[in-house]
This record gives C-alpha cells, sequence and structure tokens, in this order.
C-alpha cells in the first residue's frame, strides 16, 4: 500500500461512493467524505478491519468553511501526503417536476453541492494532485474524476434543474481538465447513463435481468481504470451504461 499517496471520495454512501471507496482503499489509505456519518462508519470499519486504512469526516461540500475543516483534518492525520485520486460522487436534492411547478428553490436545489460542491472541492483537492504530479516515484499520474449522469448531456422534460446542474458539472470538468492536464492532473467526466444497482433500486425494473442495471463494482472497475492511465492516454469523459441499457 501507499503511503505517500491517499484518495478522497466525496459523496460516500450505498453504491456508487462505497464501491469506489472499497476499491481505492486497495492501493491507497482513502478519506471517506459525507453529510451523514451513518453513510461512511460502518465503511470505515470495514476498511480498517480488511487491512486497509479509512477515515470518514463529516462534510458540507457546499461550505468552503466545512470543506477547510475537513481538509485539515485531512493534513492532520496524513501530513505532507500526496493526491493519487480525488472522486467527486456527490450530488445536489432531485427534484422532478414541471417547470411551471417549480419555485426558484427547486431549480437550484442541486446546485449547490453538484456544482458549487465541485467547484470547491476541486480547489481543495487540486493542490495535492499537483504535488503527485510533480513526485517522480509516482506509479500513475494524479486523477481527479466526477461522477455525472445521462442529465450531463441530455436534458429530458420535468428535469430542468438537475440537468442544469449535471451539464454545469461536465462543463467545470471540461474546463478543470484543459487547464490541468499539462500541469500533469488526468481529470474524468463519467456519465453514468443508466440505473444503479443498489438496495434503494431493487424493486424497480425488478423483472428485468442483472443486465439492465449498472454495477456499482464495475463503476468503480472503471474509476480505476482511469486513474491508471499514462500520461500518453489521458480519457477525458467516460460512458458507463448496462448493456440492456437504451439510448
Amino acid at each position: 500500500m501507499a503511503s505517500k499517496a491517499i484518495a478522497i471520495v466525496a459523496g460516500v454512501g450505498p453504491g456508487t461512493g462505497a464501491a469506489v471507496a472499497r476499491k481505492f482503499a486497495a492501493a491507497y489509505p482513502v478519506v471517506l467524505l459525507a453529510r451523514n456519518p451513518a453513510n461512511y462508519e460502518s465503511l470505515v470499519e470495514e476498511i480498517n478491519k480488511s487491512g486497509g486504512k479509512a477515515m470518514g469526516i463529516s462534510t458540507d461540500v457546499s461550505s468552503p468553511e466545512s470543506l477547510k475543516a475537513a481538509f485539515d483534518k485531512v493534513k492532520e492525520e496524513h501530513k505532507d501526503a500526496t493526491i493519487a485520486a480525488a472522486i467527486f460522487n456527490a450530488s445536489g436534492r432531485f427534484v422532478r417536476k414541471p417547470l411551471l411547478d417549480m419555485a426558484v428553490e427547486d431549480f437550484i436545489a442541486g446546485y449547490d453541492v453538484g456544482v458549487k460542491g465541485a467547484f470547491l472541492f476541486s480547489q481543495s483537492t487540486l493542490p495535492g494532485l499537483l504535488k503527485h504530479a510533480e513526485d517522480k516515484e509516482a506509479k500513475y499520474p494524479p486523477t481527479l474524476i466526477f461522477t455525472g449522469a445521462t442529465a450531463s448531456i441530455k436534458a429530458n422534460a420535468l428535469m430542468s434543474g438537475f440537468a442544469t446542474a449535471k451539464f454545469a458539472l461536465r462543463a467545470l470538468s471540461t474546463s478543470i481538465a484543459k487547464e490541468f492536464a499539462p500541469k500533469g492532473v488526468h481529470v474524468a467526466h463519467a456519465v453514468i447513463d443508466g440505473m444503479i444497482d443498489i438496495e434503494r433500486t431493487k424493486e424497480w425494473l425488478k423483472d428485468m435481468p442483472p443486465e439492465a442495471k449498472i454495477g456499482p463494482e464495475d463503476i468503480a472497475d472503471a474509476y480505476w481504470h482511469l486513474s491508471t492511465q499514462s500520461r500518453r492516454c489521458f480519457t477525458n469523459e467516460i460512458d458507463i451504461r448496462p448493456m440492456l441499457e437504451k439510448w
């Protein structure tokens, strides 16, 4: 296990966040960020008991003060460790409503976490990612990954607020990629186009075969692959969907 580098996952919960944390914990000490400690406490215990190293921090990624406090704790625990991978998996409140029925609060519900939070998370992690890029002994370039959705590229009816936030996240990712790739940081946006197979979705598409949903562990595998690409092959966007998804 790497001793000088860590991985940070924001937006840890059952499903993608937990699967990504487990995957990266096999290679690095991991820092797990979520607003609700219940979303990471059992996972931190699981990783630590299995021989890895994990810490969880209750964090509101939309708050500069909360993120600063979280990264102060990271620095206290991991000293001058670099950041090998940073994964932004957080998303704001999901609202599905007709446009004429939406309040302003509904329209911007996804912005604070999904866009502002992504911006603040990027500012918090990029110094450590840049430091990792300068490490001549690092096996892989540092990687910053953003979890997007179908709505990142396709705005369907009743989804104006959610899609607007996801479009903005994709734009943010593209801009950061163009600015920091020449400095050695790999930035990628993942379009998760399909339903993820988690407990909450067990009853959805229940008459369909497993290939109709995306496995969270498979998303984690894809993220890990992104993080191992060389400087001669940066994938800046990836579409992930199950075999039976219509698109």
